[in-house]
């Protein structure tokens, strides 16, 4: 019972020491110019990530991916993948300096937006829907970007290990980002009340999922989760794919696409496994257009082991 305590207090510990390391850090870069800032931890995370025991399991699902490119392409993927996630910690901090998109202007600005259409549809016509994305640019930039054209989404997210960051980060999305649901047991019931009461749900599909539906990613065997494809099964809602585009100066592009078609069985029931693997498809397909701008250093394969 003592060495437990002991242990979950290193532990609680070891989570605080880190936190104040990264928020600190946060809160020094917000004395700086937005642009040099996140120009600055873009160079610093570039040399950094590299050193990193994450970097060596982004490498190798890098491989696994694709086995056709020669390691110094998969070595600049990889690199630009830590500039990519940089850029969106210190995006946080300027989220405000950062997101000029106005529907009314017509000079461009940081942001542009393609599918502006299915915004406003979607905010109209009081049906519920769903809207999924993948960790790809900053992608965090969606909910914002939905709020602008005051549609109201839930979105299903992730929240950090560490539970100080957690915290810190929680209030900075339901700031600016609308209803958030923290993705843990229960999660599954609230986002079925709001579709059940004519709203809209935002995921993030590219997650393992330890008990999901068997299904492919790059070719490779991955568990997918399948509430999507359940929730549609039981709502008959619309599906929208959504993604950010990192674009050259600092500046993104938000794509909504058209509503999918959702496969089915042959009662007309929504095909759970078929869906969860057009998922991936989509998913793939973005990651493959702009490879550095997704995160290869989660085990989505479920392949760590490997590495021991």
């Amino acid at each position: 019972m003592v060495l437990t305590r002991l242990v979950i207090a290193f532990k609680r510990a070891q989570h605080w020491l880190v936190a104040a390391a990264v928020l600190s850090l946060l809160r020094l870069i917000s004395l700086l110019p937005a642009k040099k800032a996140i120009e600055f931890v873009d160079r610093m995370a570039r040399r950094i990530g590299p050193l990193t025991p994450r970097h060596r399991l982004a490498l190798f699902n890098l491989k696994k991916a694709y086995p056709e490119k020669t390691e110094a392409e998969r070595e600049q993927i990889a690199v630009d993948m830590w500039g990519n996630m940089a850029r969106l910690a210190a995006e946080y901090v300027f989220l405000d300096k950062l997101f000029d998109f106005d529907p009314e202007s017509t000079e461009p600005g940081m942001i542009e937006v393609e599918g502006i259409e299915y915004f406003t549809k979607l905010r109209d016509s009081g049906k519920p829907f769903i809207v999924f994305t993948a960790h790809t640019g900053n992608f965090e930039l969606l909910p914002v970007a939905a709020a602008t054209f005051d549609l109201d989404v839930m979105a299903l997210f992730r929240p950090p290990n560490n539970p100080y960051i957690a915290r810190k980060v929680l209030a900075t999305r339901r700031t600016a980002m609308g209803h958030l649901v923290p993705s843990r047991a229960g999660a599954a019931f609230t986002l079925a009340r709001r579709l059940e009461a004519g709203g809209g749900v935002g995921m993030l599909v590219d997650q393992k999922f330890h008990k999901g539906a068997q299904t492919t990613f790059f070719g490779l065997e991955a568990r997918t989760n399948p509430l999507l494809a359940k929730l549609v099964r039981q709502f008959e809602c619309e599906v929208y794919p959504a993604r950010s585009i990192r674009l050259p100066g600092g500046r993104h592009r938000l794509v909504v696409e058209a509503a999918i078609e959702i496969p089915r069985n042959a009662d007309g029931s929504v095909d759970v496994a078929a869906t969860s693997q057009m998922l991936n498809d989509k998913v793939e397909s973005w990651v493959r257009e702009y490879p550095g701008q997704w995160q290869w250093f989660h085990d989505r394969w479920n392949i760590k082991h490997t590495l021991k």
